[in-house]
Formats: C-alpha cells, sequence, structure tokens
C-alpha cells in the first residue's frame, strides 16, 4: 500500500520491544504490532517488500557484503558468470551502466514526471488527508508524518482529547527534514525504542532509528523526550554507528547491543551475532559480552521487558529463518545484565520452529509444526498457552488451545489489552476477530463477538493494543480494496460492540463504478487457489480487459486486502483490472499453506500462479496480451519464473521489483544466507538441483534459450534500488543485462529502472515513490493498453 508512508511510525513502529519477532514485514500496517509481549527481530521484520518502504541518498559506504564471508563451495556450479561486475554496488562501471539504463527506460516509456498517474500518486501520498495514525507513549500519542511540507518526515505528538478533534494540535518532537539540513545527513526514519520501566515509567527517553540512506543499516542515537533533543555522547548518551543493528534499553543506564562489532561479530547471513551490555558513560568497546550465537545462524538478540506486572528477559538465539532457540530468565532491573544475581537462562523445552511469547505470568506459542505433548496431538498453526513456570518445568499438562485451524482458516494475527487477547482469523482469506479474556493463572475464557461483526469480501480489520500496561483499548483500523481506511478507538472488554470512530480517509478515486470479487483457480495438482478481483461492474467478459496479477507465495505472509488509492488512481478508475493471487508460499491458510511451497516444493507456488492467469484467460476476463504480472522481493522471484517457465506464454508484460534472480550465488550476497531455510542451500547438490530449475537467471540460458526451444519474452521492466542492503541490486542487474545481451526478436522490449537514492521498498521519499510507480504504470499502458487515469 504504497500511500501508507506517512503511518509506519505511528502505532506501527510503536514501542519496537512488543513487537513480533514472527512478523516479516516492517510497515504492512498496524497489525505489525501483533501479539502481547514479544522480542522484536529486524532481520525478521524486514525481508519483504514493503511499497513504501525506502532510503536516500548514501551518507557514506555501507558494508554491502557481510555474507561474502561463507566459505567457497566444491560443488560444480554453472559455467563462470562475466557479469559478476554488476554485483559491484557503487562500482564505476556498473554504476554507468546502471545510469544508461535508467536514461533509456524514461526515454522509452517517457518521463513520469509529467503524466498524469505521477501527478495523482504524488497528490495522494502527500495529503493532508489521509490519516495520521498515532501511537501511545505515555500520556502522549505519536504520529510520523511525510507530506509536500516535509518529504524526509515530521515526528509529532498530540494528546488524545486533541487528537479526537478535526485539526489535532501537534507539537514537533524532531524535525527530519531540518535535521538532515543541519548534519548534511539524508536521514530516513527508522522507527524507536522506548525506555520502559514497569510500573510509573515516565516514558522520557527513546532510541531513534536513522538510517542515512534507507537501507537496513541504521544509526541508533539516545533522544530526551522532555527536552526534544538527542542526548550528546559527551554526556553520556547512546550513539551506535552504521550497522545491521539492534538497541535496546535494559534499564535506564544500560542497553543491549547486538551491532557489527568487527571481524568475526557478524552471521553468515550480515546480521548481528554477538550481544553486549554497554553502560552509560563508557565507551563502546568495552561493552561486555552477555550472549553469543554461532557464525552459521542468522541472528542473535537479547530483551528485558515488563509484561503486566512480570519481568522477563530471554535470550533468542534465530538458528534459521524459521528455527529459534528461547533462552529464559526472570528479568532482574536492579542488576546488570552480567551480574550473576540475575540468575542464569534456561532453554525453553518447546519447538523451536515455535513463536514463544508471554502474556504476564503465561506463556503463548504459536506452532509452525504438528506437535505431541501430554498425549495430545495439536496442529500446525494452533495458539496455545500454559502458566509460563509449567512450560519452563516441562509440564504440558495444562495446555489451553486457544486457537486451532481447519483447512480453510488460519492465524493472522493478534494483539493482547491488559487483559484480552484479541485474535485476527482468517476463513477462506476473510478476517473475522476472536476475544480471550486472561483471567490469571494460566486460565482464559473465550468472549464471543456480537453477530454483524463479519468482515466483506475484499475488505480486512487490523488491530493493536493501544496501551496494554494499563488499559483494555484496541486501535480498529478497517479498510478494503474498495473501501478507505476507518480508525476506530474499541475497548476489547466488550468485543469491540461500541467502537468510536476517530479518523476516517476521504475516496481518494471513484470506486462507484468498481466492484471486488473472490474467485478460485485449480492449480496443475488439483489445489485450490483463491484470489480476489478488482473491476468495473460492466467490464465486458471478452478477454479485452487489461489486467495486472499480483503475488508474493513465500515466507508465510499472506495478501489480505487493503486500501490503495494509487492502484485505484492509476490504474482501476481508467477500466484496468487487479488481481491478487493467494498462492501457496504464503500465510492465508496457515503454516501448511506455506509449506507446502518450501523449498523443492517451490515449483507449486508458480504453478498456482499460472493457473490463476489460466482462469482469467478462461473466465474471459482478459487475455495473454493483456495480462500483465507485477511482483518484488520474493514476488520478483514469482515473476522472474514466470519470464521464463511455460507460463510465459500467458503475459504481455511482467513489472519485476527489487528482486531476487540468481539462486546460485542468493546466499552470498548481503542478506541472503538467512533465506536458506525458505529456498534450500546452493552449495548442497541435492538443493542445487531444484534451485536451478528455479532461478531465472540460469533458466534463461538453461531452459529459454536452448536449442529447440521457442520461448519469447514478454516485455518487461525490472525496478530496484542501489542502496538494497536486504535483496542485492545484483540480481536485477545481471538478468537484465543477460536478456539484453539475447536475441531481440525473441526477446523484445527490456527496461531497467534502478533508484540510485532508495533502499529494499525503492524509494525515500513521496516523490521518489511516485516517479517509480508512475513509470510503472506508464510501462503498463503502453505495454497490455489502457486509457491514461484521469483528471481529479
Amino acid at each position: 500500500r504504497i500511500e501508507t508512508s506517512g503511518l509506519t511510525a505511528g502505532h506501527f513502529q510503536m514501542r519496537r520491544n512488543v513487537r513480533a519477532i514472527g512478523t516479516l514485514l516492517s510497515a504492512v500496517g498496524p497489525i505489525s504490532l501483533r501479539l502481547m509481549r514479544r522480542p522484536f527481530v529486524p532481520w525478521r521484520e524486514n525481508f519483504g517488500l514493503v511499497a513504501s518502504m525506502g532510503g536516500a541518498s548514501p551518507a557514506r559506504p555501507v558494508r554491502l557484503h557481510a555474507s561474502t564471508a561463507r566459505a567457497s563451495s566444491t560443488l560444480q556450479g554453472p559455467d563462470p558468470d562475466m557479469l559478476e561486475w554488476l554485483e559491484e554496488v557503487n562500482g564505476e562501471e556498473a554504476l554507468e551502466w546502471v545510469k544508461a539504463q535508467n536514461l533509456r527506460a524514461v526515454a522509452t516509456v517517457g518521463d513520469p514526471e509529467k503524466t498524469e498517474a505521477y501527478r495523482r500518486i504524488l497528490d495522494i501520498l502527500d495529503s493532508t488527508e489521509k490519516i495520521a495514525y498515532v501511537g501511545r507513549l505515555g500520556s502522549w500519542y505519536y504520529n510520523f508524518w511525510q507530506d509536500q511540507h516535509h518529504e524526509k518526515g515530521l515526528w509529532r505528538r498530540t494528546t488524545l482529547e486533541s487528537y479526537r478533534t478535526d485539526n489535532p494540535v501537534w507539537e514537533t518532537v524532531l524535525d527530519l527534514d531540518e535535521l538532515a539540513k543541519k548534519e548534511a545527513v539524508s536521514w530516513v526514519w527508522g522507527g524507536y525504542e522506548a525506555l520502559a520501566e514497569g510500573p510509573g515509567s515516565p516514558w522520557d527517553r527513546v532510541l531513534l532509528t536513522l538510517s542515512p540512506g534507507g537501507s537496513d543499516a541504521v544509526v541508533v542515537r539516545e533522544f530526551d523526550l522532555e527536552s526534544l533533543s538527542f542526548v550528546p555522547e559527551e554526556q553520556g548518551g547512546f550513539v551506535v554507528p552504521e550497522a545491521k543493528s539492534t538497541v535496546r534499553y535494559r534499564t535506564r543506564d544500560e542497553v543491549l547491543v547486538a551491532t557489527d562489532f568487527g571481524e568475526g561479530s557478524l552471521t553468515l547471513s550480515g546480521y548481528p551475532r554477538l550481544v553486549k551490555s554497554w553502560k552509560r558513560g563508557t565507551p563502546l568497546s568495552e561493552a561486555v559480552l552477555v550472549f553469543e550465537g554461532a557464525t552459521e545462524d542468522v541472528a542473535s538478540d537479547q530483551v528485558m521487558y515488563f509484561d503486566r506486572g512480570v519481568w522477563h528477559e530471554l535470550q533468542i538465539q534465530a538458528v534459521d529463518f524459521y528455527t529459534t532457540i528461547h533462552r529464559y530468565r526472570p528479568g532482574c532491573p536492579e542488576h546488570a545484565a552480567e551480574d550473576a544475581k540475575c540468575g542464569t537462562f534456561v532453554k525453553l523445552p518447546v519447538p523451536e520452529d515455535a513463536m514463544f511469547e508471554t502474556f504476564a505470568d503465561a506463556a503463548v506459542l504459536t506452532l509452525r509444526s504438528d506437535w505431541t505433548i501430554a498425549g495430545q496431538r495439536h496442529k500446525a498453526g494452533s495458539l496455545l498457552s500454559l502458566l509460563l513456570a509449567d512450560c519452563i518445568a516441562g509440564d504440558f499438562s495444562k495446555v489451553r488451545v486457544l486457537f486451532e485451524p481447519s483447512a480453510r482458516t488460519s492465524l493472522q494475527s493478534s494483539s493482547g489489552t491488559r487483559n484480552f487477547l484479541v485474535l485476527k482469523v482468517l476463513d477462506n482469506v476473510k478476517a473475522e476477530l476472536r476475544y480471550w479474556e486472561y483471567r490469571g493463572a494460566g486460565d482464559w475464557e473465550q468472549r464471543l463477538a456480537a453477530k454483524g461483526a463479519a468482515v466483506p469480501v475484499g475488505c480486512d480489520v487490523q488491530i493493536s493494543s493501544v496501551w496494554p500496561d494499563d488499559s483494555d483499548d484496541l486501535w480498529i483500523v478497517r479498510d478494503g480494496y474498495l473501501q478507505p481506511d476507518t480508525l476506530q478507538l474499541a475497548s476489547a472488554e466488550d468485543c469491540g460492540a461500541t467502537p468510536e470512530n476517530l479518523k476516517a480517509k476521504p475516496a481518494m478515486f471513484d470506486a462507484s463504478r468498481l466492484m471486488v470479487e473472490q474467485l478460485e483457480a485449480v492449480s496443475l495438482d488439483g489445489t485450490k487457489v483463491p484470489y480476489f478481483v478488482i473491476r468495473r461492474k460492466d467490464m465486458p467478459h471478452d478477454g479485452s480487459a487489461p489486467t495486472l496479477l499480483d503475488g508474493y507465495g513465500g515466507f508465510e505472509i499472506a495478501m489480505t486486502p487493503g486500501y490503495s488509492a494509487a492502484v485505484g488512481a492509476a490504474w482501476l478508475e481508467s477500466g484496468g483490472v487487479k488481481v491478487i493471487a493467494n498462492i501457496r508460499g504464503g500465510g492465508e491458510f496457515g503454516p501448511s499453506w506455506h509449506q507446502a511451497a518450501l523449498r523443492d516444493k517451490r515449483h507449486r507456488a508458480y504453478e498456482d500462479f499460472e493457473a490463476v492467469g489460466h482462469d482469467l484467460v478462461r473466465r474471459g476476463i482478459t487475455s495473454p496480451a493483456r495480462l500483465a504480472c507485477i511482483g518484488g522481493s520474493n514476488g520478483g522471484l514469482l515473476v522472474g519464473n514466470m519470464l521464463t517457465r511455460e507460463g510465459a506464454a500467458l503475459f504481455g508484460a511482467v513489472v519485476c521489483q527489487v528482486p531476487l534472480l540468481d539462486m546460485w550465488r542468493y546466499h552470498r550476497l548481503l542478506a541472503g544466507a538467512s533465506w536458506m531455510a525458505e529456498y534450500g542451500d546452493p552449495d548442497k547438490p541435492e538443493d542445487w538441483a531444484y534451485l536451478r530449475s528455479i532461478s531465472p537467471y540460469h533458466r534463461l540460458n538453461d531452459v529459454c534459450l536452448a536449442a529447440g526451444s521457442t520461448w519469447r519474452c514478454p516485455k518487461v521492466l525490472f525496478t530496484t534500488s542501489t542502496k538494497d542492503d536486504r535483496v542485492h541490486p545484483g540480481h536485477a542487474r545481471k538478468m537484465v543485462r543477460r536478456l539484453l545481451d539475447g536475441p531481440s526478436e525473441r526477446i523484445p522490449q527490456v527496461l531497467y529502472w534502478e533508484n540510485i537514492l532508495g533502499g529494499h521498498g525503492g524509494a525515500a521519499d513521496n516523490k521518489q515513490r511516485a516517479f517509480m510507480w508512475a513509470l510503472t504504470y506508464e510501462f503498463l499502458r503502453a505495454t497490455i493498453g489502457q486509457p491514461p487515469p484521469s483528471s481529479l
């Protein structure tokens, strides 16, 4: 949802110490603040493509090849790659090539800034009528805002009483535009970690996360919320230099730091494996090691937090993307982390692929695989709870099942208030809310919501707790493909029966002639694959509608409905059709739906996507010449396969954004090694055997251009970012160069645009976002045909 850029630091990135270890995206909406109390692990939060994220021009070089320390493989791989020079992110020759491709793309498509699509999208992004989402911190309600006057952003706050009015009175906390100008650094907002000291906490200090270029590598600086200024280093302020770091308060004068401490301190994935205790007033070099993971792990972390009357402390060893070892001890804020008086950590006897959380004195587990314990079998995707003391002791005789999935239902997310746990459940990709009240001592009681609370097809509901320390209040956001956001303040105590409408976004495109329907396709193995279609009510079923098919299919991420005004303004209004495919590999139906397309079963996600494409043609919605597909990040790998599989004949055009494409080298580039649990290890012959078959970069020569092949490449636009330090821009660069070197009669048009000033989201400010998306829609207009958007 590209218009959410001004929202991600309100309650979306509020109090990062309670954010989900299992959530994979960093800015998908308010539900990214899932569940009770849990540690925040940035390597998992920051994988997926979120178009509202991005970066600006780098202030200085970042360590962009952190994962290249991986031992060389003895496996016989593909022929030598003569295009590896394009992996030199800031190499002079590579950047000259990039700039030439950028000029060619704009010359071919036209200058996006001169289009009506650009104007409409920028107006939407800069609109002062979008909802200023807030997150509570003490008695204040904070918001991060971007518009045409605050391109980098304004962090500000107000009171609830003022926020309830049509024109809240805001107090500026930090002006990023002024800071960037003053320090000559293009700062990009990354959220904050608040100092939580338990009952009576003054909530007066935060650790601000700022990126000097929009990348995942950030600078962390301590900020005083009373003086509204950074705490100077010379006065003991905590400052951690640019790196992929996790820094969180343990006490007022002690932070736990996981960062790049120098040689040997990072995992092969490029994330920290060492956690140190750093005392105020001492240099970072004197920080004391308190936890150490293995080099082969993905990342390590440690967090102490206060949860509904109980202090907890956890050590988190992320072995791979889905496997985590949790070690626990009671929190003791009166002593330093390394103090023996705090006791020792105990490994929790829970499945290592389960998500572990706390709710007061209870443990809460989300299973990713079936688990038989105390004579009971619990399905993957179940939500279980028991007393934490029993969990530590290995006594699972009193486990309470809070959710058990069925074939078409799954637990999508949850949020905890002071006394309630609110579950968001998907039933055939339609949302509903369920409420559980915690009665103490491990006992839960389900509360039934009023009838009529169902969410319509094509709509969604997102929830997050306002202030679980002392309140059962909930933020509820309702929206849909054609329904603008409405922000409500409700109470879990009455199951949200009497919500207060606080804010509503006005309609930003004309949806009066549009409709949403949910359909199903049948995949190659007989699996039913749901998908949403947003189209004109009077669309003729004669195959003539220009249609954009979107998908992701990985990392257990569900593609759920949401209002995207830019899609409506630039595509739907003028007759375009948008389709969202809920293919395997995603999280629409829980872990089993994801695992059905894991590793050597990845092809099923691609077969599902092709099945949806065929179904669209069969139903007369579109035809191959009028059908395009789009995907980013893991979705870029998806559409890269559409380019190079038999399904290429289904599409007239492809848009491939910040993609993975070279599956032989992906684990050696940036954060790639952290995704081997999803894809496999190319250094293992049995893994490379199937990885080669889903590696678009290799399929091009192995299959598409092999002797006797009749393959023809759809017209394609690749977009990425120089400053993307998650998915290496070399993937897209090399693929484009290999395509350009191929026979032009079979590869009619290959365009490439790389934002030299952006991060994994491809852009850092609204103008960059509008440019990127206007370029995309103009390319689609030129290739599969559609009138330009109307002027409003």
